[in-house]
């Protein structure tokens, strides 16, 4: 096999510059497979790189599957690639139209994402993110070659103690537990506070996966209407005392999808009657730190006899910073802890260490602070072009991520999203959120991804063509 010499070009690493070379000779057919490489010296002298650095790019080569080797024999160009198709591909997801509107939500599919749940990347401090990777790698106290703490960092736990305690809810640092993310954290209280045929009380709507993870769990699911003023509480208590839930799943702060938040008044009657039927509650209060002036969590009023908190960093830091975390009752925590050991949830200490970093250091805060003003801006705006598109605004909005609207009469959500999703736009129908068909007429909107003339221009157009 002839190897030709490489004219390396000066601010790309060598190795990436061989790699590419060697795998275009493969890819193209000019190298066959099976055929045997020059020796390691031959190919230094031949390409004047070191060693080292063809050994590196070697190696990159072997795990693309391009190359093989085979002690004191030589690299040989491998015989068996798999080669990508997709002629006989057959998509085994579900098809109907509320699964095919929901996959769009949980990826990056789409140019414009109105419907989508997380800040534009733009919008995330990145490089203070980087900054701080970059650091915690580098840092020794960082463990490479081993399993994080089981109950989480304990410096990240004293600093979420901290931050707790700020906003009225004083436990010990025993009592929080770090958790990979806040679906998993719940999966997990679930498993420790239900049991199949168990009924649980929902909002209605809520958040999708809500349903679809106590699916899982076998239990049965009743919902209450989340309303501008609440909730009917007389209709509430006829609920608890005819069903008997163990468990309320709730958000008090900023709820996913209406952005609502309950009043102190509203709250205080909730865990009244709540408490009297012996309904425990799970509080996820994943969006609550982009509220501007943050009523008190249900944690903090009644205490973690009653509630157990659930909380996490993806929606402001980013969706990849992946922490999270429950606040429960001691025997609880210590169960949960056991848990993660026994069904492999440890989490990832690389980035428990950015989380504290950030916490600890100040740009979390500084870097919420901003997010609560730009999204404060952006939402009168995003409300503005609501109401002059016919939706009503059951709500109204407070701050956060969400704006809950309620379709001009006539339109069809779902088929305005289907026609959207292949104009390259994501939206929310709200029957994506539950099952009861009051909720068919209304749609969430992000605040961020919905302040851009673009996503205007093109549900004005759709509302036309749709309506």
């Amino acid at each position: 096999m002839f190897v030709s010499a490489i004219t390396f070009v000066e601010g790309t690493p060598k190795v990436l510059q061989i790699v590419e070379a060697f795998s275009q000779a493969i890819e193209n057919g000019e190298w066959t497979p099976g055929s045997k490489l020059p020796s390691v010296r031959e190919l230094t002298e031949t390409l004047g790189v070191s060693k080292f650095t063809l050994n590196e790019a070697l190696d990159r080569l072997r795990g693309r599957n391009l190359l093989t080797s085979s002690q004191g024999r030589g690299y040989f160009v491998a015989t068996d690639r798999a080669r990508p198709t997709t002629s006989n591909w057959v998509d085994l997801l579900p098809q109907d139209l509320l699964s095919v509107l929901r996959r769009p939500l949980a990826t990056a599919h789409g140019d414009l994402r109105p419907g989508g749940g997380h800040l534009p990347e733009t919008w995330l401090d990145s490089e203070a993110l980087r900054q701080t990777l970059r650091s915690v790698v580098r840092a020794p106290s960082l463990r490479i070659a081993s399993l994080g703490t089981p109950a989480g960092l304990l410096p990240l736990r004293q600093a979420l103690q901290q931050k707790l305690h700020g906003e009225g809810l004083s436990v010990s640092v025993e009592q929080i537990i770090t958790t990979p993310n806040t679906v998993q954290g719940l999966d997990m209280l679930m498993r420790l506070l239900a049991r199949p045929g168990d009924t649980v009380l929902l909002d209605a709507p809520c958040y999708f996966n809500f349903h679809a993870n106590l699916a899982l769990h076998g239990v049965k699911v009743v919902t209450i209407p989340r309303r501008p003023d609440g909730f009917d509480f007389t209709a509430l208590e006829q609920l608890l005392a005819e069903h008997r839930p163990s468990l309320y799943l709730t958000t008090s702060v900023l709820h996913n999808p209406t952005g609502h938040s309950l009043s102190p008044g509203q709250a205080f009657r909730l865990l009244q009657l709540t408490e009297r039927y012996r309904c425990h509650i799970v509080e996820d209060d994943l969006y609550g730190d982009l509220h501007p002036n943050p009523p008190p969590r249900l944690a903090a009023l009644a205490g973690l006899d009653q509630v157990t908190y659930l909380s996490g960093f993806s929606k402001i830091l980013s969706a990849n910073a992946r922490v999270s975390f429950v606040v429960a009752a001691p025997q609880l925590a210590a169960n949960l802890t056991n848990m993660k050991l026994m069904s492999g949830g440890v989490t990832s200490e690389l980035f428990e260490q950015v989380v504290y970093r950030m916490l600890s250091e100040g740009s979390y805060a500084k870097h919420r602070k901003r997010m609560v003003q730009r999204l404060m801006e952006a939402g009168g705006r995003v409300e503005q072009w609501l109401k002059r598109c016919g939706c009503e605004l059951p709500m109204g909005y407070e701050g956060g991520m969400f704006i809950w609207a309620r379709l001009p009469p006539g339109v069809n959500g779902e088929l305005l999203a289907q026609a959207a999703l292949k104009q390259g736009m994501v939206l929310a129908p709200g029957a994506l959120f539950g099952y009861d068909p009051v909720q068919r007429d209304s749609m969430r909107f992000n605040v961020a991804h919905s302040d851009e003339p673009r996503v205007q221009q093109l549900f004005e157009t759709l509302l036309r063509s749709t309506g």
